[in-house]
């Protein structure tokens, strides 16, 4: 029985057989790389740095017959970094007390770092020039004297960045009290106050 005939025996060209190695040693150092980038991140196993609201003392709370307001409060935040391998940056950090939706002061700090597993205090010292509030504000106002409590919301974010070695995290925004929201509210007992 005769052989078929296919045609004239053809070869691939060397140019291919070129390209087809680099590219199977390209996808071969992505899949190593990928997977040393995943190894090392469940290794170290990065958290988000946090800030919170340590503490918060009211000095002076002051409402007057002409629906005038003077606060004057006292406010720490921790910023906390529970890693054990990654520096953190903190930057635009920027927050807004308010008492009732009227803004009482602007809470910024410059940029700073935060080592592995340390946290730093930041001390605000608020105190509020004379505020109008309005009839149904001044209410509310009076209404906190009578309970002995006032709650100040504190509204406003903070970008972070942490770095370990090679790997970065991209800024996030990171807000105060939680990450699905901006708005933190505090509520201070009114002690005897200085006047």
């Amino acid at each position: 029985m005769p052989k078929p005939v296919l045609g004239p025996e053809r070869r691939t060209n060397p140019l291919i057989w070129c390209a087809a190695i680099i590219c199977t040693l390209l996808t071969i150092a992505v899949i190593i790389t990928g997977m040393v980038v995943f190894i090392g991140y469940m290794v170290i196993r990065p958290k988000v740095p946090q800030m919170s609201v340590v503490s918060a003392h009211l000095d002076k709370f002051s409402y007057d017959m002409a629906s005038v307001l003077v606060v004057k409060v006292s406010i720490v935040i921790k910023a906390e970094n529970d890693n054990s391998k990654a520096h953190a940056n903190f930057y635009e950090t920027s927050y807004t007390l308010s008492f009732h939706g009227v803004k009482i002061a602007y809470l910024n700090a410059d940029p700073f770092d935060v080592p592995s597993n340390k946290s730093i205090d930041l001390y605000y010292p608020v105190e509020s020039s004379p505020i109008p509030l309005k009839p149904e504000d001044g209410e509310i106002a009076e209404l906190f004297l009578r309970r002995g409590q006032v709650a100040f919301d504190i509204r406003g974010n903070t970008r972070t960045r942490w770095r370990v070695g090679i790997l970065a995290q991209n800024p996030d925004d990171h807000l105060i009290g939680s990450s699905t929201t901006f708005l933190k509210e505090v509520i201070i007992n009114i002690l005897p106050l200085r006047t």
